[in-house]
C-alpha cells in the first residue's frame, strides 16, 4: 500500500515470531496503566471501535475470546484494563514515529482536455514478460492505447507518478464521488529514486529533498521534469478497489480499512497485527493515544518503530510528511500472553 506497497502478513503474534527477534536482545517490561501518560483522558471507545475492525481476523484462541468480549462490552476503558497488560518491548533502539497517508487526485472516468493522464490496469502480457517495457516505453510507444485499460484519467502527471510510489489512493471525480484504486502489479523494471538523481545532479542537497520540493521542481521545469520522471523505469499498474467504500480508509495489511489517527503500521516481528498499542509521541505536537496495529511497511522495522496513518488527501500528506519524532510504544497483550514473555526469575 503506501510508500511503495504494503505487504499483507498473518495477524497475531506467534511465540516463535517473537523469539526470532531475541537475537537483538529483545526486552519486555510489564507496566501499569498508571504509567501511561494521558491514558485516563483518551477516547477509549474510539480505540475499541477500531480494534473491532480487525480483531475478528485474529486466529489465536486468546485473541478470539477477547474479540467476542469486545463486541459485547459497554465500558471500553474497563475492557482494556481488565483483559490486557501494557508491555513495553525493546530492542536497544530509540522510538521513532513517522507518518503516512492515502493520496487523493482529481480525475474523471472519461478523458478531456483537463483530465489527460490515464491510470492503467495491468496488461496481460506484462504479467507474463519480466521485465516488461520501461516507464518511457509504456507512455510513449502507444502500447497501451486503444485497449480499454484505462481506469480513470487525472489532471496531473506528477501526482500520478507519486500515486504509483504510494501504491494506492483515491480519485476525486467531478460529481463529488470518489473512486479508490489499489496496487495491481508492476512492469518488473528496477525502481530508481528521482530524489537521489536530483542530488546526484547537484540540483539539491540531500537534506533539501522532499516530495513537495520534487513536485515543484518538475512542474517548474516541464521538459526536464518529464525526463526526470522517465529516470525511474519502474511503472505501477492499478485495480479498482470496490470492496472498500470510498468514505472509509484504505486497506491495511490485515485487508481491512484503516482509520485516521487510530491505525498504525508496526513491525509484526515484535507487535502482533490487530493488537492495541499505546503511543507517546514527542516532538512539536505530542500525541498520546491508544491506536491499533493494523498495517506494516517495508521501512517499519524494530520494536519501537511505527508509522501513523493520517488519512487521505493533501492536508494529510503534509502532516504525514513533516512527522519524524521520538517517543515510545507500549503494546497491549492478553494477560497470560504478557506474563509468558517474562523470564521465570521475574515471576
Amino acid at each position: 500500500m503506501r510508500k511503495a506497497i504494503r505487504v499483507a502478513l498473518v495477524a497475531g503474534m506467534a511465540m516463535a515470531g517473537t523469539m526470532s527477534a531475541a537475537e537483538t536482545e529483545t526486552t519486555y517490561e510489564i507496566l501499569d496503566f498508571a504509567d501511561l501518560d494521558g491514558w485516563a483522558e483518551d477516547d477509549h471507545a474510539a480505540a475499541l471501535s477500531v480494534f473491532l475492525e480487525t480483531c475478528g481476523d485474529m486466529r489465536e484462541p486468546d485473541w478470539v475470546s477477547l474479540c467476542a468480549v469486545a463486541r459485547e462490552t459497554t465500558d471500553a476503558r474497563g475492557f482494556f484494563e481488565l483483559f490486557f497488560r501494557p508491555v513495553q518491548i525493546g530492542d536497544g533502539k530509540e522510538g521513532l514515529f513517522t507518518g503516512y497517508f492515502e493520496p487523493e487526485l482529481d480525475g474523471s472516468l472519461s478523458p478531456s482536455p483537463r483530465y489527460r493522464y490515464p491510470i492503467y490496469r495491468m496488461p496481460s502480457e506484462a504479467r507474463d514478460t519480466r521485465p516488461w517495457f520501461t516507464r518511457r516505453e509504456i507512455l510513449t510507444s502507444g502500447v497501451m492505447e486503444g485497449r480499454g485499460l484505462e481506469i480513470a484519467w487525472v489532471d496531473d502527471p506528477v501526482e500520478l507518478f507519486f500515486l504509483q510510489i504510494q501504491g494506492s489512493g483515491r480519485i476525486r471525480l467531478p460529481d463529488g464521488r470518489h473512486l479508490r484504486v489499489g496496487y495491481g502489479g508492476a512492469n518488473g523494471q528496477p525502481y530508481r529514486s528521482i530524489g537521489q538523481e536530483l542530488v546526484r545532479r547537484g540540483t539539491f542537497d540531500a537534506h533539501q529533498v522532499s516530495a513537495q520540493r520534487i513536485k515543484s521542481w518538475v512542474r517548474s521545469n516541464p521538459f526536464d521534469g518529464q525526463e526526470l520522471l522517465y529516470h525511474n523505469p519502474s511503472y505501477v499498474f492499478f485495480r479498482e478497489v470496490n470492496e472498500v467504500p470510498a468514505e472509509k480508509g484504505p486497506l491495511g495489511a490485515m485487508n481491512r480499512s484503516i482509520t485516521t489517527l487510530r491505525s498504525i503500521a508496526v513491525d509484526p516481528a515484535y507487535t502482533p497485527l490487530g493488537a492495541p498499542v499505546w503511543i507517546e509521541k514527542a516532538g512539536k505536537t505530542p500525541l498520546h493515544r491508544l491506536m491499533i496495529a493494523q498495517d506494516t511497511g517495508s521501512a517499519i522495522k524494530g520494536a519501537q518503530r511505527a508509522d501513523i496513518f493520517f488519512g487521505s488527501g493533501d492536508q494529510a500528506g503534509r502532516q504525514a510528511g513533516r512527522l519524524k519524532d521520538p517517543g515510545r510504544l507500549v503494546v497491549f497483550l492478553p494477560i497470560q500472553r504478557a506474563y509468558a514473555l517474562l523470564p521465570e526469575s521475574v515471576l
